[in-house]
């Protein structure tokens, strides 16, 4: 059997498995199993199936077809142009997450000029990929996560080193905003893709994400929406309200998210941001400036 014919027939079996997009999976599952970038396993396709890579084979197409993430299965997930290292214990990071990164840059580089160096907090670090994101993208800020799993900390803080800011960004383990109150340090951007989705949502949420994503990463109470509340709430006991606020949320969530920023501070601009299927995905505020940056 040729490395093509093991492609073929694993697709096949991801298929009648149930597994949505099975050719993506089985490459993927490939490439990791033999170290091969997407281009080098074509040029590999003649060649015979390794014998002595079977049963690994067998291995990763049962996890695969129990419905396990391909990511956790090869512990990566791309972001932002990096590869992370992803376990159970964290959120896989998605797609629309980069945009919400992206504004942060572009309006923190409009707000904070060469030399200075802004506050940043980003609240749910999960695997780290928004705070290291962050740091890469802008050097001179001073980058701080948190997170409430000690586990999840874990991941982010090897996914630092892995990408050369471990120095550059200070992790905490607290609930939400906690370490910053408690401190009494100034944030000047506060950013965090919070669980948004709400509990009644669980049964309808594919397998991959509700067998295996980690429950405290993806449920925001019976409406989606306790932690906004909590976060909300939360920047009026910091020392100084921040000059940028950046939220992801969920379908249908944007408005309400709004009204809650509304109340918290009186804001220059907040604007929401569509994902690139149309959704409002994100909800930015915007303080202290005279003109509109949007």
């Amino acid at each position: 059997m040729t490395i093509r014919e093991a492609y073929a027939e694993a697709s096949s079996f991801l298929r009648r498995s149930g597994v949505r997009e099975p050719e993506a999976n089985a490459g993927r599952l490939l490439e990791y199993l033999l170290g091969e970038s997407r281009s080098g396993l074509l040029l590999r396709w003649p060649e015979p199936f390794p014998p002595e890579r079977e049963a690994d084979w067998k291995r990763l197409l049962a996890r695969k077809a129990s419905g396990e993430p391909v990511q956790y299965i090869i512990g990566e997930q791309e972001f932002y142009g990096l590869s992370y290292t992803v376990t159970p214990a964290v959120l896989i990071p998605r797609p629309e997450t980069e945009l919400l990164v992206e504004q942060a840059v572009l309006l923190g580089r409009q707000l904070w000029k060469d030399g200075e160096s802004p506050a940043v907090a980003d609240i749910g670090t999960g695997s780290g990929a928004i705070a290291v994101s962050l740091a890469v993208q802008c050097p001179r800020w001073r980058v701080m996560a948190s997170d409430i799993s000690p586990d999840a900390l874990e991941v982010a803080k090897a996914n630092a080193v892995r990408h050369g800011v471990a120095e550059r960004i200070a992790f905490f383990e607290g609930d939400l905003l906690a370490p910053w109150i408690e401190s009494g340090e100034r944030l000047d951007l506060v950013i965090s893709n919070p669980p948004y989705i709400p509990e009644a949502d669980e049964e309808g949420l594919q397998p991959e994400v509700r067998l295996f994503e980690p429950r405290t990463a993806l449920y925001g109470g019976a409406d989606g929406l306790v932690l906004y509340r909590r976060l909300t709430a939360q920047l009026a006991e910091l020392p100084a309200m921040p000059a940028l606020v950046g939220f992801e949320v969920g379908m249908g969530q944007a408005q309400e998210v709004r009204q809650l920023l509304e109340r918290a501070a009186d804001w220059d601009e907040i604007r929401t941001i569509p994902d690139l299927a149309g959704i409002d995905r994100h909800v930015i505020a915007l303080r202290r400036r005279q003109h509109s940056l949007f």
